[in-house]
């Protein structure tokens, strides 16, 4: 159960680690005041518990696939606030500081929604185990290792962000934004089609003798840019139109700001 515990809490912890380390670097780039940013946290997390205390009638919901239509609904909800953070980004740039309120509250729902999502499955797998005293010790041990991971990757992200030259900050954070959205997506078919909302199919391909989705890089990977090692149809093509709208909205945010007049080195002062 150690092994196991480790694995599954570190692909939660991960997946809101990277988040949060890039929009906490952004924070400090923007010279923003980051104490809403514990706030947040702070309701993400109370959320979670909310959320795992209520899994009985959530899940009994929509005849029985309750869970699975709110995990899809809070997967799209954060994709939309990180495609609506990725375009206030690129407003923000050199000097334009009129949209930073509005990135602001962005990034706090953002926040929220992601501690909430990857919170209340770490809870609901501790909540299993509490009845059987002989396996909670070794499950405890395995999560704090798994979040330990977890979180020093995080930090780890997050120092490399904020080291970055200037001219180069916004195309990293554009583009890791891009990757986490279509992995958003992708993660919301399989939702879907675990509630038979969408056709369940065989995968396209296997890749699991290449790299092992419970290995440290492929929960690096699956934090990162959703990485499936058995993707069907569906969850392809939802990984293709989240990551290629997001694509489309940028360009088009960036050709206006062009139009404008503004190059796009990344100035915050």
């Amino acid at each position: 159960m150690l092994l196991t515990s480790v694995i599954i809490v570190l692909r939660e912890v991960l997946e809101a680690a990277l988040l949060l380390s890039i929009l906490l670097a952004m924070c400090r780039v923007l010279e923003l005041r980051r104490q809403w940013f514990y706030g947040a946290l702070a309701a993400g997390v109370l959320g979670s518990i909310g959320y795992g205390l209520m899994l009985g009638p959530i899940s009994e919901a929509a005849d029985g696939v309750g869970q699975e239509i709110l995990n899809a609904a809070l997967q799209l909800a954060l994709y939309f606030f990180l495609l609506v953070i990725a375009l206030l980004l690129i407003m923000n740039t050199h000097g334009n500081r009129r949209y930073l309120g509005l990135l602001q509250s962005m990034m706090l729902l953002a926040i929220a929604c992601a501690t909430l999502r990857e919170g209340s499955e770490i809870f609901i797998y501790l909540m299993a185990f509490a009845p059987q005293q002989a396996l909670l010790s070794s499950v405890l041990s395995g999560a704090l290792i798994g979040a330990g991971i977890g979180f020093s990757i995080g930090a780890l992200i997050y120092y490399v962000l904020v080291e970055l030259p200037c001219q180069y900050t916004l195309g990293v954070v554009l583009t890791l934004l891009t990757l986490v959205g279509g992995g958003l997506c992708l993660q919301a078919a399989q939702q879907l089609v675990q509630a038979d909302w969408l056709p369940s199919a065989m995968p396209l391909w296997d890749t699991s003798t290449l790299l092992d989705e419970n290995s440290l890089f492929g929960q690096l990977l699956y934090a990162l840019i959703g990485y499936e090692a058995t993707p069907t149809p569906a969850e392809v093509i939802a990984y293709l139109l989240g990551v290629g709208m997001m694509v489309l909205l940028i360009a088009f945010a960036l050709r206006r700001s062009d139009m404008e007049g503004q190059n796009y080195e990344f100035h915050p002062d």
